[in-house]
């Protein structure tokens, strides 16, 4: 099979294409036939940089993944060859990934692909809605009535995080920037920022009546990370997908503050069954029109991924950046 393939860390011109073996099919796992990827920043990081899964980094890289089932492994139920699937299944942890023509995935981190979506924009769900479920659901527990602020409206995670929000019955605030607001309107929030018009204290006051918000997730972190703890009530939640320089803050509010990683089940093994159940929730959602990916209207195949990293890195894309066979 076609592969794209990675030798050495560095830029997007890393990776090049190779012939590589198709996987052999194994026990509680499946073989599919790729469709289609999508770029997450993990993929540009694991490509380009030492990260603490360097000394076990697949060839192959990219997680996300939609496909058809060529072959199932002993001892799985619930699928069929001809069965179209999506999840978040490899590319990191010594497991290959999309960036090729086969993938062998792990049954439990699939699901039957939503109907309503094309290969390409089912390929742009699994990791971004697994990480706001988690966050959401699993870390802050929003429930009805919370007044929540998702930073990032139309990044990856912050788009579906957003609608999830919504579909909770939350009061949703959500940030943007200037050249993205029209996207981020669109995605049903009670409340969009933009952060070129608004101060922290500005939004609060507007969006909670200077109460603060309940909870909090932050897709952006670095330095908006203080935004996050100005915004937040006292005792209130935040959460974040990337590192924090400085916990003070939590304890100066009595916060509750959750890191969300949703890379555990395929690094250590453990848990692996609940993301297949996240993405079965995902895919109701979305066939029932509550939830729609924001794709990037740049296309890239399979074979162009370095394209597809550099245009993610640019900082230019809107949404999710997918790629097709």
């Amino acid at each position: 099979m076609k592969a794209m393939i990675l030798t050495t860390l560095g830029d997007a011109d890393v990776l090049q294409l190779a012939e590589r073996p198709i996987p052999t099919i194994v026990p509680g796992h499946l073989l599919i036939k790729v469709a289609a990827s999508s770029v997450n920043p993990l993929d540009t990081m694991l490509r380009s940089a030492d990260t603490p899964w360097s000394a076990n980094l697949p060839e192959i890289l990219h997680g996300d993944v939609a496909g058809t089932i060529v072959e199932v492994g002993a001892g799985v139920s619930g699928f069929d060859v001809g069965d179209a699937v999506y999840g978040c299944a490899g590319g990191i942890a010594g497991i290959n990934g999309a960036l090729a023509e086969y993938m062998l995935v792990d049954a439990d981190l699939m699901a039957h692909k939503p109907q309503r979506l094309s290969m390409a924009e089912a390929a742009a769900l699994p990791l971004v809605a697994i990480t706001a479920w988690e966050a959401l659901h699993q870390k802050l527990r929003i429930g009805a009535g919370d007044r929540v602020l998702v930073h990032g409206a139309t990044g990856g995670v912050g788009h579906i995080a957003v609608q999830l929000a919504k579909q909770a019955g939350a009061i949703v605030s959500t940030t943007c920037r200037p050249a993205t607001l029209a996207h981020a309107t669109h995605l049903g929030a009670d409340h969009v920022i933009d952060v070129s018009q608004e101060s922290v204290a500005d939004y609060v006051t507007r969006c909670t009546n200077g109460d603060g918000f309940d909870a909090v997730f932050d897709t952006i972190a670095g330095d908006n990370i203080n935004n996050s703890f100005e915004a937040v009530r006292r005792n209130g939640a935040v959460a974040t997908t990337l590192p924090i320089a400085d916990p003070l803050p939590i304890t100066l509010k009595s916060l509750s503050f959750h890191g969300v990683l949703m890379l555990l089940p395929m690094i250590h093994g453990e848990g692996r069954a609940n993301h297949g159940q996240i993405l079965r929730q995902v895919a109701e959602l979305v066939d029932a029109d509550k939830l729609t990916p924001l794709i990037d209207p740049n296309r890239f195949s399979l074979w162009q991924a370095g394209d597809a990293h550099r245009h993610l890195q640019s900082g230019q894309a809107v949404g999710k950046v997918v790629l097709t066979a």
